[in-house]
């Protein structure tokens, strides 16, 4: 099948579409449909959501980058026609934050934990995102994936989900989600969401792109970082952010170097070994991910 014209090819800065604002250059493609996943799918590849949680090379990467296109994102029509019923599918590309709010106006409960999760819903099922109020494997039941060039349909069970990780089969591309959600109302969602909201209200608002290390067992990476004494700690335009120390902020014209060079800083400083959060991409063996996972598993 030809891909129509919106899923053609085309070089963009990866920069532009991260929310840390760093990275090179990448060919793009935007699916809305199945058969221009089929055709963005040819070559070697990688998916790309909302942007967070990511870490790009200077250079890019070399693989195509395939984003789900507005055909996948069901915001708008969360809460319409879904009556008293508990399970409903939403496409990948839905924006979590915008989903969050939809659920607290038409008064669904179980999101609520997820708030300030800068994902759409692919994304943050593949790293089973969350906060310490909550994560997707709470509410998750199924998911749609494409997969060896068709659709195919899993349990939440079968996806491995434990902290900040989830196993989906090799080069799967996360297409749509079905949530367990309970009807509340707007008043308690909303009661909800303001506790959660209070308890992260020292995060920054610079660009970023979310916790930058996984807690470790029985204690928390910002609280370690802090200890250290290595809030506002710079490389170039990086810094450990004044606010919370678990997070990585651009002040302005960061490179990606800057970033890795600034993680290795704190890994080296803080004495409990630190693993990265960010997916990383475009870069070799050796550099923070590679090096954390291998002083972790020694």
């Amino acid at each position: 099948m030809t891909a129509v014209p919106d899923a053609l090819p085309k070089r963009v800065r990866l920069s532009t579409l991260t929310t840390l604002g760093v990275g090179g250059e990448a060919e793009l493609w935007v699916a809305e449909t199945t058969g221009e996943l089929a055709a963005a799918t040819r070559a070697p590849y990688r998916v790309l959501g909302a942007g967070s949680n990511l870490l790009v090379a200077d250079a890019g990467v070399g693989e195509r980058v395939i984003k789900l296109g507005r055909a996948y994102n069901d915001v708008r029509g969360f809460g319409a026609g879904h009556g008293s019923a508990h399970d409903v599918w939403l496409g990948a590309a839905t924006p979590l934050p915008g989903l969050v709010r939809r659920a607290a106006e038409v008064g669904w409960s179980g999101l609520e934990g997820l708030l300030g999760v800068p994902a759409v819903l692919g994304g943050a099922v593949a790293m089973n995102a969350g906060t310490r109020f909550g994560e997707m494997s709470d509410t998750l039941r199924e998911v749609e994936v494409f997969v060896a060039g068709g659709l195919e349909r899993l349990p939440a069970d079968a996806l491995g989900l434990s902290y900040r990780h989830s196993s989906l089969p090799p080069g799967a591309v996360l297409t749509r989600v079905r949530l367990r959600l309970t009807p509340s109302s707007p008043e308690r969602v909303r009661a909800q969401l303001a506790r959660v909201d209070a308890a992260r209200q020292g995060q920054p608002k610079s660009k970023s792109a979310g916790c930058a290390f996984k807690n470790p067992p029985g204690d928390s990476a910002g609280r370690l970082i802090d200890a250290a004494g290595l809030k506002g700690l710079r490389v170039g335009q990086a810094v450990v952010s004044p606010e919370h120390g678990n997070f990585i902020v651009n002040i302005g014209g960061a490179t990606a170097a800057d970033i890795v060079r600034l993680l290795e800083l704190i890994r080296a400083r803080v004495g409990t070994p630190l693993r990265a959060e960010w997916e990383l991409w475009g870069f070799g063996p050796g550099t923070l991910k590679e090096v954390t996972c291998a002083a972790l598993s020694s």
